[in-house]
């Protein structure tokens, strides 16, 4: 048993090499083809420049929330009903799906991976999960996002957030939301399983679907923090990782369904616990300067950890997209939730105002001895061709990662998705298209011109 052991894991040092050097060629490959972009397709996106501090009253009130949690007695009646929670362990070890590495995925997925820095990481998803356009990943979260406290599974996790198309497909399936649960504790062998987003009803007796583009996401201790739509009352929802239910019937429908209960098929269904709400009113409503967050990211920060949220704007767009910060809550009996005050308020303790467009990925670093954090922002280009950019950006000025013969800023994923940092591994995890890749932070350093 031994023996066998060491060749396993002998073949899957050999296959991690084999990955590596693949990847390496692959991104030679992107290198020389983004020698072909023009330098006027290098200008694409004009640089962003420094970041405006946003401090006044008129500023910062646009952004705060409030919180509204679904009584435990209507979560514990839905519990009561469909059967004990489960926690992420158990949606683990019922994975079946498996991630394909780099070398088995098509050419037309492999390309759409960065240029500038390469991926020394990089998955396919199951071709069952990609044979329609209709369902799009946008969002990732991995174990780093967790802090660990408050966390029980015994496996490296990584959730990715999906969105059904809400105009293609059957009516029923239009606009929902689901997160695959991957299983990343062997680097070799990446296995995953689907889990519904529930609303649940007030009364505690059902749920629906979540209609919502999940194109942000952060985990931290034991709750799941999704963006909602645009236009709709909520801006947040949360959910409980150790609230996942299982479901009775394999049919279309969702919710209670003759014989148990249903989640469009899926074997798991997780009801929020609760959202928060800007207190102005909808974001993207004419009556409101709230802003709609458009990409999530965890915070360690210098003293407390934070949730850091971008605008959603259109790649486009000549509007000063907002970044900003808020706090999570050091109350042990709320952990994973945002800092309130006494009525339930959020507010904002840091926000910015940026010239970047179309931001698709968030990720704020401090670095010690610097008194405000760095952020890094992937955002796609303005043609909706090609490749995205990437820039570091702080009060003082804005870097991107560069590459091809012409220093072009369009090195990044073509599809770009959220941004997930893990200090333990100095790993940032991020979607481009249909790929699942990570890359030192240190190698983006090292990219930028």
């Amino acid at each position: 048993m031994k023996q066998r052991g060491k060749r396993g894991r002998h073949r899957r040092r050999k296959r991690g090499r084999a990955l590596r050097g693949f990847l390496a060629g692959t991104a030679l490959a992107l290198t020389a083809a983004a020698t072909m972009i023009s330098a006027s397709q290098a200008t694409v996106a004009n640089d962003p420049g420094a970041l405006k501090p946003l401090t006044s009253p008129s500023d910062t009130a646009p952004l705060r929330l409030r919180e509204h949690l679904v009584p435990r007695r209507t979560l514990d009646r839905l519990a009561t009903a469909m059967g004990r929670p489960v926690g992420v362990d158990a949606v683990l070890r019922s994975a079946d799906r498996a991630l394909l590495d780099a070398a088995d995925c098509t050419s037309a997925e492999r390309a759409t991976l960065p240029v500038a820095p390469a991926a020394t990481r990089a998955y396919c998803w199951d071709p069952a999960d990609t044979a329609t356009p209709d369902w799009r990943p946008a969002s990732v979260t991995a174990s780093g996002d967790a802090a660990h406290a408050g966390t029980r599974e015994s496996h490296r996790v990584i959730l990715a957030g999906w969105t059904h198309s809400a105009t293609a497909g059957s009516s029923a399936e239009r606009g929902l939301a689901r997160v695959a649960f991957v299983d990343a504790t062997d680097p070799a062998r990446l296995a995953y399983r689907w889990v519904l987003l529930a609303v649940p009803t007030v009364d505690g007796r059902d749920y629906r679907g979540l209609v919502s583009p999940v194109s942000g996401m952060v985990r931290y201790q034991d709750k799941l923090l999704v963006t909602a739509g645009r236009g709709t009352a909520e801006a947040l929802y949360v959910y409980d990782l150790n609230r996942i239910q299982r479901t009775t019937v394999a049919a279309p429908a969702i919710g209670r369904v003759p014989g148990g209960w249903s989640a469009d098929g899926y074997g798991y269904v997780m009801p929020a616990v609760g959202s928060y709400r800007f207190t102005t009113g909808p974001c993207g409503s004419d009556d409101t300067d709230a802003p709609c967050p458009g990409t999530l990211s965890l915070d360690r920060g210098p003293a407390t950890a934070g949730l850091v949220a971008s605008e959603w704007t259109p790649a486009d767009s000549d509007h000063r997209a907002r970044l900003w910060r808020y706090a999570f809550s050091v109350d042990p009996s709320r952990a994973g939730l945002l800092d309130t005050d006494a009525e339930g308020r959020v507010k904002a303790v840091e926000a910015y105002r940026t010239r970047a467009a179309g931001i698709r990925g968030v990720l704020a670093y401090h670095r010690t001895g610097s008194a405000r954090p760095a952020f890094y922002l992937g955002h796609v280009p303005d043609s909706r061709s090609g490749h995205g950019g990437l820039w570091r950006q702080n009060t003082d000025g804005a870097r991107a990662t560069r590459c091809g013969a012409d220093a072009t800023h369009l090195c990044w994923a073509q599809e770009p998705g959220s941004l997930s940092y893990g200090q333990e591994r100095d790993e940032v995890w991020s979607l481009s298209g249909r790929m699942l890749f990570s890359v030192p932070l240190g190698s983006i350093d090292s990219s930028l011109g």
